[in-house]
């Protein structure tokens, strides 16, 4: 069974779970060999870029969302990988970048970030809202991570109905090293527990 995005949830529910290996780099020689074996075996390719990789300022690769989404595609036809075997997704999407700014000029930049992904056909966004930005505690709790959230999300809901694309699905929540990878040593990540995974669901939807 070749997966889709839309079809996890319904899987899980259905007691059949499945999932979709996600490479989030971009060097070319990795992103050539995903496309390669979705060329040579079907697969949905999922592509992703995090907020300090690839944003609307360019992010330490140089290139914004439009000059990734060219790179993949450039590389797709190489592979011979056809376009609709392609999932491009943002990875911690939110201030993280701009965390030593206040709050306000932080999400007003993550803000034009999530805008230029979704204009540059990323689909699968993790809205990432959860790190304090100046003069803020360094993790902020669920209400305050979800309103933020939110506020991505109504941003990337106006992109997508500007560029005539289908709506964003999302991705909430964090429990892994920083968007890029810590810049210390890690011995041990602790997995959420449900009864907090089911707290920021709740909160989110709220």
């Amino acid at each position: 069974m070749r997966v889709a995005l839309d079809d996890l949830a319904r899987l899980r529910i259905e007691g059949r779970p499945r999932g979709i290996p996600s490479v989030c780099s971009a060097h070319p020689i990795a992103l050539r060999a995903a496309l390669r074996h979705g060329s040579e075996t079907g697969a949905k390719v999922l592509i992703e870029a995090t907020c300090n990789q690839v944003n609307h300022r360019g992010g330490y690769t140089g290139m914004s969302p439009a000059d990734f989404a060219a790179l993949v595609g450039g590389l797709a036809r190489a592979e011979r990988c056809p376009e609709d075997r392609i999932i491009l997704g943002g990875d911690h999407l939110g201030p993280n970048p701009w965390r030593d700014l206040p709050a306000e000029a932080a999400m007003a930049e993550a803000e034009r970030m999530v805008a230029a992904y979704v204009a540059a056909g990323f689909r699968k966004l993790h809205l990432d809202a959860s790190m304090g930005c100046a003069g803020e505690p360094a993790a902020l709790d669920d209400t305050a991570t979800a309103r933020r959230a939110a506020r991505l999300a109504a941003v990337a809901e106006t992109a997508a109905r500007a560029a005539g694309g289908p709506p964003p699905l999302y991705i909430i929540g964090t429990e892994v090293p920083p968007p890029g990878g810590a810049d210390h040593a890690l011995d041990a990540i602790t997995p959420t527990a449900p009864e907090a995974a089911r707290r920021t669901i709740a909160v989110h939807r709220a």
